[in-house]
């Protein structure tokens, strides 16, 4: 009998990899010290929706109805294509996808907990000094936490996803928060959702925003040609002009399925100059808030209790009255935001080259950093590619640290289609 798969991490991506896997024949045991499905599904609070329609987050690419299909059976009055659902709602419906599989494929799903510390070429080592035979290993460990707030006990909330991260702010306490994304959004809504009154300031490089979805579905259409080949100074300007004509949200639409192929054909320059240059404009314009949670963003701002500044964090000062945080703009020193809190929203700090299970794997000559530095190099299957430029059949990265190589690697119809490339090397006879 062959050894399964050996899954590194229960979220999201490890878990519906396991469960395609299980459809269609392969064994696998997902290893992970907790069973939260991560940070984004972990929320149990109503008011954390969706950032994507719900009509487009089936788990599963051959079943774009499969999440719809489960909301009718829950509550029909939620099952709306066009609505963003409660992230709790479908953290049952990931959870009961798994039941399901289960039941369906007895004896080819499995769950270790335990921290891994080691991958080798026969499987993984886990901190206990536990090892786990393996086909194949794939790293799907998500996200990593903040870095840019130091650890301060007093004060400072290195990491809102942490449990009962916000317990200790008070109703009225006003806040500096490093970072302006979809963390921060996420940890307002906590917040008022709690019933709190205060103020918060957040300042982050470009003092930018999460965009809002439209009401309504976007119109898709085609990218123009000159989007689509070119220099990407011209690329840049034939996008501007698609948006000044049709929306940019429809521009949008158009580069969404492409995004991956034109990440794979850019060079190292064209690459280095997007992500210096362009991604926080990407970002806020890609990875868009629901209709509700806008319009509550857009209140506090008009209402005095959100202001967003652009700038650098700088040296910050917390003790058991407050938080103080110096900054610069170009520069410039602005005056120092105070506040009863300091909270880091600056989203995952992605650093493979200092990460205990990765560091090791590149020092061996398994794996390999990118051009840019962003993640491990990979091959368009999701295989580690190692010092020598080979791809390894037994080493695989799935979801947010496979960016380098593929860009778009957080949403979940990105995810799944990954899920498919790597199932189906998994599944061939040379694997």
């Amino acid at each position: 009998m062959s050894h399964p798969v050996a899954i590194v991490g229960s979220g999201f991506s490890g878990s519906m990899l396991a469960a395609r896997l299980a459809e269609c024949g392969i064994a696998s045991v997902r290893i992970d010290p907790s069973d939260r499905l991560g940070p984004a599904y972990a929320t149990t609070f109503a008011g954390h929706l969706l950032n994507v329609r719900s009509g487009r987050m089936s788990a599963v690419e051959a079943r774009p109805d499969d999440f719809l299909q489960w909301l009718e059976g829950q509550s029909p009055e939620r099952a709306d294509p066009d609505g963003f659902a409660p992230r709790r709602d479908y953290a049952a419906y990931i959870r009961d996808r798994l039941v399901r599989v289960e039941a369906d494929h007895p004896g080819l799903m499995s769950r270790i907990d335990g921290r891994v510390c080691a991958a080798g070429g026969d499987g993984v080592t886990l901190e206990d000094g536990r090892q786990v035979l393996a086909r194949a290993v794939v790293l799907a460990t998500g996200n990593p936490p903040p870095g840019t707030a130091a650890a301060v006990a007093l004060r400072v909330v290195p990491d809102p996803w942490v449990d009962r991260a916000l317990d200790r702010i008070g109703l009225d306490d006003s806040l500096v928060i490093i970072g302006s994304g979809l963390t921060m959004v996420d940890v307002i809504l906590s917040l008022l959702g709690r019933g709190w009154r205060g103020q918060a300031v957040a300042l982050s490089r470009r003092g930018l925003l999460p965009r809002t979805h439209h009401a309504r579905p976007d119109v898709g259409a085609r990218p123009t040609p000159g989007i689509l080949q070119g220099p990407l100074s011209h690329r840049l300007r034939a996008a501007r002009a698609m948006a000044g004509h049709r929306g940019w949200r429809t521009m949008m639409e158009a580069l969404r399925p492409l995004t991956a192929d034109l990440w794979a054909a850019a060079s190292p320059q064209e690459r280095a100059r997007f992500v210096r240059h362009l991604r926080p404009w990407w970002d806020v314009h890609r990875h868009r808030i629901a209709p509700s949670v806008g319009g509550i963003m857009t209140t506090l701002l008009a209402d005095g209790r959100l202001s967003v500044i652009a700038g650098r964090a700088g040296r910050l000062v917390a003790d058991d009255t407050g938080v103080r945080l110096d900054w610069t703009r170009r520069g410039m020193r602005g005056e120092p935001l105070s506040g009863d809190w300091l909270i880091d929203c600056s989203g995952p700090r992605h650093d493979p080259a200092s990460d205990p299970l990765i560091a090791p794997l590149i020092a061996m000559g398994r794996a390999r950093m990118d051009a840019l530095g962003l993640g491990l190099d990979l091959d368009p299957q999701g295989r580690v590619r190692g010092a020598d430029g080979q791809a390894d059949g037994r080493l695989y990265v799935l979801g947010p640290p496979a960016r380098a190589a593929f860009w778009e690697t957080i949403a979940v119809p990105d995810i799944r289609r990954r899920i498919e490339d790597i199932v189906a090397a998994l599944a061939s006879p040379a694997a």
